[in-house]
């Protein structure tokens, strides 16, 4: 039998994974967090925020996957081996997922539904003033798999969509914006701002009080990539001022959030405990089986992270 693969998170997917990654590659000696056995025999490692310094002490180790399509939580560890390869999964269902949470908040917002709740539970018949959907323009941060879904189809619903990456990129039907300079740009023009981007050196802390400040007064906040892109600070100031009207908010500097948090019990904040898109086996395995695949047979892997850049 080939090497084993350790299943490396607190989740409780472990019994799928084995199930998943049988039915592609045949018995498999798998492993999970409470049982690694031999770490010798460890070759491939399937991972999501695992211990510093637990895939180093793994002496075969061949390939690291990220059970997320980000990679933030694994190059936190300053002990990751190195020259062993990582990548990423490449999950539709999750992509389709993280979409669902997008266009749940913007309609929420753009619709009023809040308002709504309140006059309903006041009792009153109260219309309030309809903003058409030409008017209420979309902003996606990060055009990556998830990114370009979510432009994607904003854009079908009839938003006038943009998206800003780091680099240049041309989408059908989507205004697009890259880089410093392009920023502010884009900024200006996005009255629902949606984050996607994967956290790195240069994201992180990306929306301060400078970029909440270029936004139209009254935007909606959307954030289901990562936390550290915010500064808590200036989004709580932004929000206490009307400059952003509001703000979804899945992911945070600290998970979970501490119960003395702000955000919490602030009036214009929804919190959700990181459920933008969790990881489906089903849609997932089949990229993660074909990465095994090709490590065995010594063939170039897909989806591979560059661990200086975190793309």
């Amino acid at each position: 039998m080939a090497g084993a693969i350790a299943y490396i998170s607190r989740d409780t997917d472990g019994v799928h994974w084995k199930k998943v990654l049988e039915a592609g590659l045949g018995p498999v000696d798998f492993r999970t967090l409470d049982n690694l056995g031999d770490k010798e025999r460890i070759e491939v490692v399937l991972a999501w925020k695992p211990p510093a310094g637990l895939i180093a002490s793994f002496p075969n180790v061949k390939l690291i996957v990220s059970l997320g399509m980000g990679v933030d939580h694994l190059l936190a560890d300053d002990r990751l081996p190195t020259g062993v390869p990582i990548v990423r999964i490449m999950d539709d269902g999750l992509v389709g997922q993280m979409s669902e949470y997008a266009i749940y908040w913007a309609l929420r917002h753009h619709r009023e539904i809040d308002k709504y709740a309140a006059s309903q539970r006041a009792r009153q018949w109260k219309p309030e003033d309809f903003v058409d959907t030409i008017h209420r323009r979309i902003g996606v941060m990060g055009l990556g798999s998830i990114g370009q879904d979510t432009a994607g189809k904003f854009a079908a619903l009839g938003f006038p969509t943009a998206g800003w990456s780091r680099t240049a990129k041309s989408l059908p039907g989507i205004e697009t914006f890259h880089g410093t300079d392009g920023l502010a740009r884009f900024l200006a023009r996005t009255d629902i701002l949606i984050d996607v981007l994967p956290l790195t050196r240069d994201t992180r802390g990306l929306l301060d009080a400078k970029a909440f400040a270029a936004l139209p007064k009254g935007a909606y906040f959307i954030n289901m990539a990562r936390g550290g892109h915010v500064v808590d600070e200036a989004l709580l100031a932004a929000l206490d001022s009307g400059q952003i009207s509001g703000a979804a908010l899945d992911v945070f500097n600290v998970e979970p959030l501490p119960q003395d948090h702000p955000y919490w019990t602030h009036p214009k904040v929804q919190v959700t405990p990181h459920i933008a898109g969790a990881t489906n086996p089903r849609t997932a395995s089949p990229g993660v089986i074909e990465n095994i695949k090709r490590m065995r047979a010594g063939q170039p892997l897909l989806h591979t992270v560059d661990p200086k850049t975190g793309y």
